[in-house]
């Protein structure tokens, strides 16, 4: 049964279930042929303190073949082909977790090591601006949280949210220079600073864009509470 979240004293709470249902909707303006679509929106079956307790991927297209996969984090990837797609096609996830109080909220040995979390991609590359800025940032805070949030603030002062303009192949270094971008291209800028000022004192960041769900307050416009959101971890 759904609870209303803040009506929850969660300093005393020592379970929590949650049960997530996203609808993804495609429309084509004309017939499409061989679709082959990947979606990665099932999370590992163990992660920290949370437990996947239950999931299922539905397609809304008969003649679809849906086949499923763990990659190396222990995410499934979810693949569906489909010979033809007339107009639409719509896929519906769902997924419950569990996290518990008394549970440990560790991370596998070696995770925070892995190469994936410690390189840049090919978004996040730093260009000069970037190592200008890495520079000045990383000399006016103290390392740790301090420096983390001087970061945070600089970027939101240097970018302004705009749909439509980047991609999904937009570098860091482009959405920076546009001054406008969505959240990835927010949480890409804050990476590639972020690994920037760790690599002037000598050392790595462990940092990565992570997509999950905010909830939010509704508006005039819109009855939606939740609403998918990229963060830097």
């Amino acid at each position: 049964m759904a609870i209303e979240p803040s009506s929850v004293d969660w300093v005393a709470a020592r379970r929590a279930s949650y049960l997530l249902r996203q609808t993804f909707r495609y429309e084509y303006p004309e017939p499409i042929r061989d679709l082959s679509h990947r979606l990665v929106v099932i999370p590992p079956e163990r992660f920290g303190d949370q437990r996947r307790l239950w999931h299922d991927v539905s397609v809304g297209l008969d003649g679809a073949r849906v086949e499923s996969r763990s990659d190396r984090f222990g995410n499934m990837i979810i693949e569906v082909f489909a010979p033809r797609v007339a107009d639409a096609i719509e896929f519906v996830a769902e997924v419950s977790v569990e996290r518990q109080a008394a549970q440990p909220n560790r991370l596998p040995d070696g995770w925070l090591a892995d190469g994936y979390l410690l390189e840049p991609s090919a978004l996040t590359h730093a260009d000069e601006r970037i190592n200008r800025a890495a520079d000045d940032l990383a000399q006016a805070a103290d390392w740790g949280l301090p420096l983390a949030d001087r970061i945070n603030d600089w970027v939101y002062q240097s970018m302004t949210y705009r749909y439509g303009v980047t991609g999904v192949r937009t570098t860091a270094a482009e959405a920076l220079g546009l001054g406008a971008g969505v959240c990835q291209d927010y949480a890409h800028v804050m990476l590639a600073v972020c690994r920037a000022c760790a690599r002037m004192r000598g050392s790595r960041s462990c940092c990565r864009r992570v997509t999950g769900q905010a909830r939010r307050s509704p508006t005039p416009s819109t009855r939606r509470t939740r609403a998918a959101a990229g963060w830097v971890t």
